[in-house]
């Protein structure tokens, strides 16, 4: 523009004065507000995709450590198990006041063995339940990952969109998000 009354406008000047004088490209504004809605929303099944695989692996973490303990205590009460056969073969070979420290020796053991189990089978089930809960966050995880990726096809077709100006191809946009927002609400409600 020149400073004598003379001016002309750049092709882009032209269209920045089109869009403020008649509100702009209304195609263009909505699928880019689209667009950032589902970048953010996929931003947030991302992050719940995360917390869940992190969890799983916590939930896994705990099973093998109470798999572990589990493991020990039947070690033991297989030790336990040794001593009392010991302890009732001593029975056989011995009379008198060491055949009834034996027999002594042989019911200390059996309730020794009955306190490990015990414990042995509450680690078996906490072990257990550890499991479970890791698969079902896994479940979850695999929810989440897939609602991202319907998202993440979702923003690639809406810049697809934009680009060629074909409006038909709002339709996969739209279905691959309601997809994704479906496998995000399985994800949300655990199923």
């Amino acid at each position: 523009m020149s400073g004598h009354g003379f001016h002309m406008h750049g092709p882009h000047d032209h269209e920045v004065e089109h869009a403020a004088q008649h509100g702009g490209d209304q195609f263009t504004s909505r699928v880019a507000v689209l667009t950032a809605v589902l970048s953010t929303i996929g931003a947030i099944f991302g992050y719940m995709g995360g917390h869940s695989q992190n969890a799983a692996l916590l939930y896994k973490n705990e099973a093998a450590i109470q798999k572990t303990s589990a493991s020990n205590q039947w070690n033991y009460y297989q030790a336990k198990s040794n001593k009392q056969n010991l302890a009732e073969l001593s029975v056989t070979l011995t009379t008198g006041e060491s055949q009834e420290k034996f027999r002594q020796a042989i019911e200390r053991y059996k309730k020794e063995k009955e306190e490990i189990k015990l414990d042995a089978d509450k680690l078996e089930a906490a072990a257990k339940a550890a499991d479970q809960k890791s698969e079902m966050e896994m479940h979850v995880h695999e929810r989440w990952a897939l609602a991202t990726t319907l998202l993440q096809v979702a923003i690639a077709l809406a810049a697809i969109t934009l680009l060629s100006r074909k409006r038909w191809m709002l339709a996969g946009v739209y279905g691959a998000s309601a997809l994704g927002l479906v496998a995000g609400a399985m994800g949300f409600f655990h199923l």
